[in-house]
């Protein structure tokens, strides 16, 4: 099982990403699929998840109405689009699905 980020990168606040996760050695598609990110010093917090054949997500109210989950079952890749980015979305962001996390990808908003 593995599971690689991309995508993240030096946004300034207001501005967007889109982070990928892709998905190797389980059948991706059985499966829900969800984002978390931990900034320094603090807990690792869920940020969004979506079930097997994308028909359900659930975010924190943090990103509510700001990120979107979504993923390809052909292309075994969830993908976390972020919207109107703000200094406190700085973290690590993880993928994590089948019981294993991905390596994380570091998002920095900031001017």
């Amino acid at each position: 099982v593995q599971l690689v980020e991309s995508g993240g990168g030096l946004v300034q606040p207001g501005g967007s990403l889109r982070l990928s996760c892709a998905a190797s050695g389980f059948p991706f598609r059985s499966y829900s699929m969800y984002w978390s990110r931990q900034a320094p010093g603090k807990e690792r917090e869920l940020v969004a998840t979506i079930t097997s054949a994308g028909g359900s997500t659930t975010y924190a109210d943090s990103v509510k109405g700001r990120f979107t989950i979504s993923r390809d079952n052909a292309k075994n890749t969830v993908y976390l689009q972020m919207n109107s980015l703000k200094p406190e979305d700085t973290a690590v962001y993880y993928c994590y699905g089948v019981g294993t996390w991905g390596q994380g990808t570091q998002v920095t908003v900031s001017s």
